[in-house]
């Protein structure tokens, strides 16, 4: 069996050697991961993945590989083990006409976390179908691969109708590629409406023209000129939305890093997920353990950082309103608060949405998010990004 692991890890393009490989074996030979509760795929997980794996930036390749050769074995980071798996298997899928769907009730925040601690409390069995209990496939707010308007999600694979409130399983979040290849250069030359350039420091550039100048008035004789360098002045401050509904605009937001990366010298970025709160991250595979409080980055930063969302605003507005609203953890304070803080302290600030601007009258979020923005909410295309730089120019 697990010879046949190895080989698609191999086929991943992962570099793992025969010799790793036998240290794994030999681990499990040993009864490493045959403790207290005895052997589970959590435990092999971890291990096949600190033998076999010696660089993170393989980790979402050895992540997909696991799954694909495991399948169905996909919660590997989990919040909802007091819940029975066979609750939430998929079974069935539930359709609905938009009629039916206007008649499902809105329970509001309150009663929706109220609910949930009494059927932790109450509920003994699988449920199919339904529209009260934990289980798939009906009108239910807690669950999996049904409908509800405003529901917690819990135990499927991705969002559907973006519709969830909170989300109960932790999930990893890749990355950024800051080396993609762009497939156009129009991203980079809209950028470059924001650049500023100014000279400085020691004199280590030819000025070309002064010196032809100076070698013509000179008889000919060469009569070198030198100026200082040129800087690009500008400071982008640039916080970019992960994971989500933001895994539909991986490639677009990786042209626009990029872009950002070749043309500011003077970039700083950080992720956030759907709203920005308490604390932000630079690293997702780390994102809970090395957190950058918010504070710490807004003290950190001079007023005369740009400062740029990235991010499709896409969410409950309970998450932008409410105290405790974040999908995965239960935040103190409002992300409006937080949103309204960082413009505060960095006076030139715009959002850029990768969702097509023809919908965002649509979703309340984005609504919101505009209001909050005092309306420097620009679309992820050329004029959009040209509109956001000679604002941010001024």
């Amino acid at each position: 069996m697990l010879i046949d692991f190895f080989f698609t890890l191999r086929a991943a393009k992962l570099p793992v050697s025969i010799k790793e490989f036998l240290v794994l074996l030999e681990a499990i030979k040993s009864g490493v991961i045959d403790d207290e509760g005895g052997p589970t795929v959590d435990k092999f997980y971890y291990l096949a993945r600190t033998t076999l794996v010696k660089d993170e930036a393989h980790f979402d390749k050895f992540d997909r590989a696991f799954g694909s050769y495991f399948k169905g074995v996909e919660l590997l980071a989990d919040f909802s083990k007091e819940i029975p798996l066979e609750w939430l298997r998929k079974r069935l899928e539930l359709e609905l006409s938009p009629e039916e769907k206007a008649l499902i009730e809105k329970l509001g925040w309150d009663e929706l976390m109220k609910r949930l601690r009494e059927l932790f409390e109450q509920q003994k069995e699988r449920h199919e179908g339904g529209n009260r209990y934990i289980g798939t496939g009906g009108t239910s707010p807690y669950g999996a691969y049904g409908y509800n308007p405003q529901g917690i999600r819990i135990g499927q694979d991705r969002s559907r109708h973006r519709s969830a409130v909170k989300v109960w399983d932790q999930r990893q979040y890749k990355d950024y590629d800051d080396s993609v290849e762009l497939g156009t250069r129009n991203i980079k030359v809209a950028l470059r409406r924001l650049r500023r350039f100014a000279r400085e420091g020691s004199q280590l550039e030819l000025d070309l023209d002064d010196t032809i100048r100076s070698t013509a008035a000179n008889a000919g004789w060469l009569d070198l000129k030198m100026v200082p360098e040129r800087h690009n002045q500008v400071k982008v401050l640039l916080l970019m939305d992960v994971g989500g509904t933001m895994d539909e605009h991986v490639h677009r937001v990786e042209e626009l890093f990029s872009a950002a990366k070749s043309e500011f010298k003077h970039l700083e970025f950080y992720y956030f997920h759907n709203c920005v709160y308490d604390f932000l991250w630079k690293n997702n595979r780390r994102r809970f353990s090395e957190k950058f409080p918010t504070w710490d980055v807004i003290r950190k930063y001079n007023k005369d950082y740009r400062l740029i969302f990235v991010g499709d605003a896409t969410m409950s507005p309970y998450e932008i309103l409410q105290p405790g609203g974040s999908v995965e953890y239960n935040n103190e304070e409002p992300g409006a608060q937080w949103l309204q803080r960082l413009t505060q302290a960095f006076p030139k600030y715009a959002w850029i949405n990768p969702e097509p601007q023809g919908i965002w009258g649509y979703r309340q979020s984005i609504a919101i998010i505009q209001q909050l923005m005092n309306q420097r909410m620009f679309p992820l295309t050329l004029s959009g990004l040209e509109g956001a730089m000679r604002l941010l120019s001024k």
